[in-house]
């Protein structure tokens, strides 16, 4: 098999290529985590403040959670390793029950991950039918429309948000057609939400399934309800219970990578969708189980959500908050309007993403960067990831290096 290198690959791929070639090698991309101390990493003989972990309730280090592996792997071994089509350890119903209940839909479905759940369910769902995909997705959504479209679905791509251009692609649709709209919930850089009221009506009217991903929202967003602990909801319970919506022509897909810290992927759908998935998904049909200790601490993480979910999500807010505002007072822009703990920071300059991310490192903190073209050259910049778990100290830290970059010029002004 040929590899593609940077002089024969396509302009797209050589600059990928060049570009994490040079975060790589300036110890900016693609590091190798020695230690973890808390909310601190080891890269090598250096320390930094991880802002770049999704482990948003800081469930990885919770000791409930952790306690929780080790009768579980005693019963069950580490690895059950039958595909769900031919066994599923008790665990497995379980969580699906409690998940049920939590996410207020009709039934759910545990996967392994979501990128394969997208890869496998987008063309189960959409079959010979239409796909209507936002411009701005997830590239794992848009890597299972593909798929879909290999065999044989069509697909569409409407501009991000905007309902009326969705509107007119469905008014479009030849009469009887099925028709898949895919988009993501919270944003993975952004933070936003898209206006999932207006969407899910909108997909109603014309027949439409709306297939959310909502891997940044499960776990943070929830309910609303009169003395909610903080706008983020109650119960962390995702995007559609967020918005007050019912699951009638809505696939909810998430995941506990994030705030749960868990290896574990969901849909949450109609009992008859479910049961289809069941004989028509090759992620259930084939693919080997996730370990027992993933199951055992989403189990656990169940319990504490239960327990002390909102309080911790309240702390969150705060943390985020805290960041938001500094930023704010700043004049410095970033788009997260919804007060989510993902906080993306453009630059005004993309090329000057380099230095930018060298002094982030000198101040000691490690972030997420968000380099061309794996972004829009207008986006290039680096992204804040909040946990429940940064203490005040690692944030006064934090606030300090965006100070200093402010005053460098380096960040876009709002």
């Amino acid at each position: 098999m040929a590899i593609p290198n940077r002089r024969n690959g396509s302009s797209a791929a050589t600059a990928a290529y060049d570009s994490i070639a040079s975060l790589s090698s300036a110890g900016l991309w693609d590091q190798v985590i020695d230690e973890v101390d808390g909310r601190r990493i080891r890269i090598g003989g250096d320390w930094f403040i991880d802002y770049a972990s999704c482990n948003y309730l800081g469930f990885d280090l919770d000791p409930q959670v952790i306690d929780a592996i080790d009768d579980q792997v005693r019963r069950w071994g580490t690895h059950p390793s039958w595909s769900r089509m031919l066994g599923s350890p008790r665990l497995y119903p379980m969580i699906e029950e409690r998940l049920t209940e939590l996410l207020g839909a009709p039934d759910t479905l545990v996967l392994p991950t979501i990128s394969q759940i997208h890869l496998s369910v987008i063309p189960a769902l959409a079959g010979t039918g239409h796909i209507f995909l936002d411009s701005r997705a997830h590239r794992t959504i848009y890597d299972g429309c593909v798929h879909a479209r290999g065999l044989g679905a069509t697909v569409h791509r409407f501009r991000s948000g905007d309902l009326e251009h969705l509107s007119e692609l469905l008014l479009d649709l030849p009469a009887g057609s099925d028709a898949l709209v895919c988009m993501d919930g919270v944003n993975s850089m952004t933070g936003n939400t898209p206006d999932l009221d207006a969407f899910a009506r909108l997909c109603r009217r014309h027949g439409a399934t709306l297939y959310v991903d909502d891997a940044h929202g499960f776990g943070i967003i929830g309910e609303r309800a009169s003395g909610e602990s903080s706008p983020y909801g109650s119960r962390g319970n995702a995007i559609v219970r967020h918005y007050g919506q019912s699951y009638d022509n809505v696939v909810l897909v998430g995941g506990f990578s994030k705030a749960y810290s868990s290896m574990l992927a969901f849909v949450a759908c109609q009992t008859p969708v479910k049961e289809y998935l069941k004989i028509a998904a090759p992620t259930y049909l084939y693919s080997g189980p996730v370990p027992t200790a993933s199951l055992a601490t989403v189990l656990a993480g169940l319990d504490v959500n239960e327990a002390r979910g909102d309080a911790i999500r309240a702390d969150l807010y705060s943390k985020s908050r805290r960041v938001l505002d500094h930023l704010d007072g700043l004049d410095v822009h970033t788009p997260n309007a919804s007060g989510f703990p993902l906080i993306e920071i453009p630059l005004n300059d993309p090329d000057a993403l380099l230095p930018t991310a060298r002094t982030l490192l000198d101040h000691g903190l490690y972030t997420t960067l968000a380099p061309y073209p794996g972004v829009p050259r207008d986006q290039v910049g680096f992204r804040i990831q909040m946990t429940a778990a940064h203490s005040d100290e690692q944030i006064d830290d934090l606030l300090t290096a965006l100070t200093a970059l402010a005053a460098s010029a380096l960040l876009r002004r709002s």
